[in-house]
Formats: C-alpha cells, structure tokens, sequence
C-alpha cells in the first residue's frame, strides 16, 4: 500500500535531562547528580519523529522561536525527512524547552516552559490545509493553545480525516469541541484529571473511562505504563498488556506509543492489532536512555518482536 502518511499539529521542545542517583535536592541544597543530557523533544514532535523512524511520511505544523535552538529543531525533523514548511518561527520569543529529571528506576518527572508553542494559531493550521488533506490520520497534543487543538479538529472533520488526540498534559476541555475525535488517549493521571476523582483500582478506571462516554467520546484508549494500555469502546473494554523490557528510561515512551499507534492504524492495521504493536514499540523505547533517539526504525522494532514477550496481565476485566 502507500507510504502512510500522519499530519501532527503539535508541541516541540528541547529536552534538558537531568538524571539522578537518589533524590531531588531540598530548598537551598545542592547535590551531585549523575549525568545530563540536551535532545530534542516535546509531545507533538516525538510523536512525529516515531512515524518517521517506523517510515511513514509525516506533516508537521509547529512553531519554535527565533533562538538559538529554533533553528536545531527545524535541521532535526529535516534530517528525519519530514518537510518544515509549516514549521512557524515566532519573533521575540524562546523555543520550547522542558526540564526532565530521571531517577535511578527509569522513572521521569517533567516540567514544560512552552515558550514559542503558545503562538501556534488556528490561521496556521489553515495553511497548511492542503498538506494535512493528504494524511490517513492527524495527531494532535495541549502543549499548543486550546483553540487551535480544537480548530485543528474541526479542519479534520472537514477533510475527513480521522484525530487521534492525545490530552496532555491536562486541561480542561470543551467536550463539544472535541466530540469528532477517533481515539482519545490520556495516561492515567490524565483520565483522574477528567473523570473528577481518584483511580485506585480497575473498577475506578472502568468508571473513569465511562465518565468520557457519557460526554460523547466513544473510543478512550487509556495508557497505563507498564501495565500497558486499556480500551474502553462499545461499552466494552479491552486490555493490552505490556511487553517485558530492560528499562532504563520511561521518557518519551508515551509519546512512542502514539506515534506507532497512528503510524500502523494508518498502515491498515485493525485497532486491537494497532494497540498491541504500539505497546511493544513503546516498551523498546524504555531500553534506551533520551526520547527520539530512543525511537527504534522498523527495521530494529521487527527485529526486537520476533522474541518479545508480554507481560502477564495485571488487571482483569
């Protein structure tokens, strides 16, 4: 079949990772850590670079600032083979940047300071229309303004193209706004910031994800970490586990998973098939320390399923 093709309206940042080999620093405390590293990041863009990485064509409306790192992040998604056309330089303003600390179990804690993000603006989603009219599937994440997320859903629903729309991180969200969406994927945290109260167990997150039927979102597709991923569509739910990995660095893993996920839903892959190998690319990606370079190419990702093994489930629906 064709190349699949992914429009991603979307965040970039420039990763400042920091990681650690016991603990923060109290108030007014300085401590050694272990290591630091400087890559390229941001939701939307990962995901981006992960459809690339698997060989699917991607196009990207982004903005960056006219700093020193704007023109980095432009020669990185250029290098990936991903035109930067609609990639919007903003005057006056910094790029991105999102501090990332990494304790000694792979485990991340994130700030975002969105910088240039901010000014992406609905206009800039309409030229690029005709671009974004060739995409099987449009990604989309709220490290941009909420009015172009929702501008951007609209412009697909009048192409007939199909949005995977990632909430992150939390907003609240205008629920008629976002009615049109195909897959709503949050993370766990996330799904407690829209249901209203705490998920302590299974019968919590069916609970939560009904919350989100009951708005008129028809498929939540709930990521779970290492326990893999939950979907809740038809009134049914379906778990996925997640596959055993050597981890040493969760960052980024998220966001691997919707790039794969949209990358082989795009592919033709049915929705269940789609989630599983979304689960495994995401779990490669742990084995690894940075985000996009984490990203493994088809090539390696096919190569790691042949022996991968799933966790057992730890849920039981």
């Amino acid at each position: 079949m064709a190349r699949p093709v992914i429009g991603m309206v979307g965040s970039n940042m420039m990763d400042l990772v920091t990681y650690y080999e016991d603990r923060f620093p109290r108030v007014g405390e300085t401590i050694f850590g272990k290591d630091f590293e400087i890559g390229f990041g941001g939701k939307g863009a990962n995901q981006a670079i992960a459809v690339a990485k698997l060989g699917g064509e991607v196009v990207v409306v982004t903005a960056v600032g006219d700093d020193l790192f704007g023109p980095l992040v432009k020669e990185n998604f250029a290098r990936y083979g991903i035109d930067t056309g609609f990639i919007k330089t903003v005057p006056g303003k910094t790029s991105g940047v999102a501090p990332i600390f990494v304790d000694p179990e792979g485990r991340n804690s994130i700030f975002i300071i969105p910088g240039a993000n901010s000014f992406l603006l609905p206009e800039d989603v309409w030229k690029a229309r005709e671009a974004l009219a060739r995409s099987h599937f449009i990604l989309v994440q709220l490290e941009i303004p909420l009015e172009t997320v929702y501008a951007t859903i609209d412009l697909a629903q009048k192409l007939h193209i199909p949005v995977i729309l990632n909430p992150a991180p939390f907003q609240p969200l205008d629920w008629q706004s976002i009615r049109g969406v195909k897959l709503f994927v949050p993370n766990e945290r996330e799904l407690e910031g829209f249901a209203g109260f705490p998920i302590e167990g299974e019968e919590d997150l069916k609970r939560a994800v009904a919350t989100l039927w009951d708005r008129g979102i028809e498929n939540v597709l709930v990521t779970l970490g290492e326990k893999g991923a939950l979907l809740g569509s038809g009134g049914i739910f379906t778990l996925f586990p997640a596959y055993q990995a050597r981890t040493v660095d969760t960052t980024g893993a998220g966001d691997a998973f919707l790039g794969a996920l949209a990358y082989f839903l795009a592919e033709g892959k049915d929705l269940p098939c789609a989630v599983d190998l979304a689960c495994a690319y995401a779990a490669l990606s742990t084995e690894k320390r940075g985000t996009q370079k984490s990203f493994a190419s088809r090539e390696e990702f096919l190569e790691w399923l042949k022996t991968a093994q799933k966790k057992s489930p730890s849920l039981t629906l």
